[in-house]
This record gives C-alpha cells, sequence and structure tokens, in this order.
C-alpha cells in the first residue's frame, strides 16, 4: 500500500473565493496531517488579544517587558480557550508536538513562563515563536476533498514566512512562493 502524502509542515492558501469567516484570506500552519485528519493553526489573524492579557489571565508575571504587546494569533475555530504556541527551535517542553526537527508546537503553559520571564528563566524562550488561541481541524479525509474542489492552495512552509513576514502580508508571499499572484485569480471559474 502507498504511503499516504502528508502536508504537515505546509502552508494552506486560502483561494480568493473562499468565503467561510474563519478562513477567508488566511494562511494555516498544518502542523499534523495523517489517516485520521490534519490539524493547523490560522498563522495571519490577530486577536485584540496581547501576551500581557494572555499573562494576566493565567497569573503568569511578566519579566521581560519586550514581549507584553506581543499579539496573540486567532489560530482557528475550534478549542478557541486554548492556547497554542508555534516555536522553533522545538525545545523540551512539557507537551510539544514536533512539526519538523527545527519547529515545535507546544500546548503547556511552561512555554509561556519562558516567554514571559525572558533570558531570566530557567527554560530559555524559543527563539521565533507564535501564540494562538484555537486551531483549525479536519476530519478524515476533508482536506483532501477540500483541496481537490480548489478550496486551498497548498505549498512547503518556511520559517520566514511563518515568523519573519508581516501578518498583512502572509497570505499574499505564501502564494507568491509558488508563483500566484491572488489578485488576478478569478472567484468564477469556468465562466467567461
Amino acid at each position: 500500500m502507498p504511503e499516504r502524502f502528508s502536508l504537515n509542515n505546509h502552508f494552506l492558501i486560502a483561494m480568493p473565493s473562499l468565503n467561510d469567516p474563519n478562513f477567508h484570506q488566511s494562511v494555516s500552519y498544518i502542523c499534523e496531517h495523517n489517516e485520521e485528519g490534519a490539524m493547523g493553526v490560522v498563522i495571519n489573524r490577530l486577536t485584540e488579544l496581547t501576551f500581557a492579557d494572555l499573562c494576566e489571565q493565567l497569573d503568569i508575571e511578566i519579566t521581560d517587558n519586550d514581549v507584553a504587546e506581543y499579539p496573540i494569533y486567532h489560530g482557528g475555530p475550534v478549542e478557541i480557550e486554548r492556547g497554542f504556541i508555534l516555536h522553533t527551535p522545538v525545545g523540551d517542553w512539557e507537551s510539544t508536538l514536533a512539526v519538523t526537527k527545527d519547529i515545535g508546537l507546544t500546548m503547556s503553559q511552561d512555554i509561556i513562563q519562558a516567554i514571559a520571564e525572558g533570558y531570566d528563566s530557567d527554560n530559555t524562550p524559543p527563539e521565533h515563536f507564535m501564540i494562538t488561541l484555537g486551531y483549525a481541524g479536519w476530519s478524515e479525509d476533508q482536506l483532501e476533498d477540500e483541496i481537490a474542489e480548489n478550496v486551498w492552495l497548498n505549498v512547503p512552509a518556511t520559517k520566514d514566512i511563518l515568523f519573519k513576514t508581516p501578518v498583512e502580508q502572509r497570505w499574499n508571499a505564501a502564494a507568491a512562493s509558488l508563483g500566484i499572484n491572488l489578485q488576478q485569480l478569478s472567484t468564477d471559474i469556468g465562466h467567461s
């Protein structure tokens, strides 16, 4: 039996015709994709919350003031009250899914504590990170069906787009890495 193709460490780029308010003009980073479905986080939707707001809710003191105003992302419509930290390097945290040898997705509070304390922490904070509330999930074969229906483009992810490209440029930047200008795509496929 052939090995199943995995979209781990890929971007899912919403086609311009996707009008679902959770995913319109979104870029999702796929953290896990197997025979049971797929899981990822949207990387270009900000909430109104900051890291300071999150730490206040968790009763964590921030001693590294450089991170206080760091934005919190809306990672998707599933479990929106739960935090997910996408980061590099993977590190050694309590609850981490290693997406690649360099990128991890952590769901434990120890990484938030390390970020809040900065380099004064017992645990060195990750070099690059993104904190999301919620995630995006697809059931068995749902993602494959949506790709076949032209809902999504997919492309291998890059750390530059993930951690360095300004949020408002990520949708176009991810598509440009495929050589596609999303502004030139018609939403009326098959009609003249």
